[in-house]
């Protein structure tokens, strides 16, 4: 049992706290990776907060990239020394799901209060979303992780994790879209900006960005988007539509926020699809009109992870990015320290900030 340092949530609302925790060593088909970089995602902010509930005292943390520093019995194809990308997607590989190649919705459960990590003393401390990554290393499942070359910046890979194969992944896998299509995402913010990438890589036509600000909708411009709709229009999906000319073949809802969910399908073209991908609160609810859909011949989806394989598409996505067709870079906001991450956590709040990264300095 090894300590290291990790910021603890010890309770919803409040600043996390910098402490030493114990992390065991790596067991059957388990690895140890030690951390470069570990991005904020709005997701670790919302469980902190408490919207989805959950177990404590609790490290989040999901968007990583390190090296692996130990391997476990069982492990194939992984060696010390690797940088590898960390998920959360901890699929068993034999479920329903997995064996139909949908690994994002493994129905085998992991209990986190049972993972790898405990208290300084010894005590419960749950491993939140089977990652724990807001911490200078993680003892994971080897499925969590693809290997990367070594010349990628790990701050940069560490966002591919989670915001990048959202953001593409809910375009190329979960919509299927085709070259020419027409497209609006809604909400200009970290996974929203991969969903314009991923819709500009596809070949979309027009890619129509809707969101709060002109400055984020100048970002939008930025990472592919044709035209941009203030989320305070009157009207916004008239506006939309008046760039694309027709209604969208496919609309992704990229924020957790119910009034986009109670608008997006007002942006759809006949036969049109609208992809779910950010997440409200919990027992949120939004309101649409069946007969509507049922009689235009359109559909809803959710997406979780852009239905990832992450063994597949995590590699295509450093190939995009080696060749300059992915931005990640760019997505970078601020780099900041582990002392400082609750600073680093108001700034992504403010809803300015594209990606947050906490650094952590060998």
């Amino acid at each position: 049992m090894q300590k290291i340092k990790a910021a603890v949530c010890h309770a919803f609302g409040e600043p996390l706290k910098i402490e030493q925790i114990n992390l065991r060593a790596p067991q059957a088909e388990e690895i140890e990776v030690t951390l470069d970089a570990v991005a904020i995602c709005h997701s670790d902010i919302s469980y902190a907060d408490g919207a989805w509930g959950g177990s404590l005292p609790a490290v989040y943390g999901h968007e990583a990239a390190g090296r692996v520093t130990a391997v476990g019995p069982g492990v194939a194809g992984i060696r010390e020394g690797d940088s590898v990308v960390v998920t959360l997607i901890r699929a068993c590989g034999s479920c329903t799901n997995c064996a139909t190649g949908k690994p994002t919705i493994c129905e085998t459960p992991y209990d986190g209060d049972k993972g790898p990590i405990t208290t300084a003393d010894g005590g419960k401390l749950h491993q939140a979303m089977a990652c724990g990554a807001f911490a200078e290393k993680v003892v994971v499942s080897h499925r969590q992780v693809v290997v990367i070359p070594d010349d990628i910046p790990k701050d940069s890979a560490a966002l591919v994790a989670c915001g990048v194969i959202t953001g593409v992944g809910a375009v190329v896998n979960a919509a299927g879209l085709k070259a020419g299509q027409d497209v609006v995402v809604i909400g200009a913010g970290g996974v929203g900006l991969n969903a314009i990438q991923g819709a500009r890589i596809a070949g979309a036509r027009r890619i129509v960005a809707v969101d709060m600000t002109e400055e984020k909708l100048e970002i939008a411009r930025e990472f592919g988007a044709t035209d941009g709709v203030l989320a305070t229009h009157k009207a916004p999906w008239k506006a939309a539509q008046r760039a694309m000319g027709r209604g969208a073949d496919a609309v992704f809802v990229t924020v957790g926020a119910i009034p986009a969910y109670d608008q997006a399908p007002r942006y759809l073209h006949w036969g049109g699809k609208l992809v779910m991908v950010g997440m409200p609160h919990a027992g949120s609810e939004a309101k649409y009109a069946p007969d509507v859909m049922s009689y235009m011949g359109q559909g809803m989806a959710g997406s979780k992870m852009g239905d990832v394989v992450i063994q597949r598409d995590i590699p295509w996505m450093m190939d995009l990015y080696g060749q300059g067709r992915l931005k990640l870079d760019e997505l970078i906001s601020g780099r900041w320290s582990l002392d400082q991450i609750n600073e680093a956590i108001a700034d992504t709040k403010t809803g300015s900030a594209k990606r947050n990264v906490i650094m952590f300095d060998r």
